[in-house]
């Protein structure tokens, strides 16, 4: 089962251990930008795949969407690469990126 935002029950994204609450990553920006205190919370990112847990944690006001995956999902995806591979088919490389750019800032005033 999917594990829902306990705001507003959209997929959920992290998990604040302090909060015990999973969230999607706009509640979770709402609740942990509130002040310097919750904001120093560390929060564990969920698997893209499963939404188990990931080694990955972060802290701050305002996290970026990340795709994180688990090491049973990264396992499973290496089995697969694997068979891919034996199957003499391409070689595809993998890289985790945010899923949208981070703003610009100007500092010139």
């Amino acid at each position: 089962m999917k594990k829902k935002c306990e705001l507003c029950t959209s997929r959920a994204n992290t998990y604040c251990e302090s909060d015990q609450a999973n969230l999607c990553w706009s509640c979770d920006a709402n609740v942990h930008s509130a002040n310097f205190i919750v904001e120093k919370h560390s929060r564990t990112l969920l698997c893209h795949i499963c939404q188990s847990p990931t080694p990955w944690t972060a802290t701050g006001r305002k996290l970026s969407p990340t795709i994180s995956v688990c090491q049973s999902c990264l396992n499973a995806q290496n089995n697969v690469a694997d068979n891919h591979q034996d199957s003499g088919d391409d070689d595809e490389e993998y890289q985790v990126v945010p899923l949208s750019p981070l703003p610009v800032s100007s500092s010139s005033k």
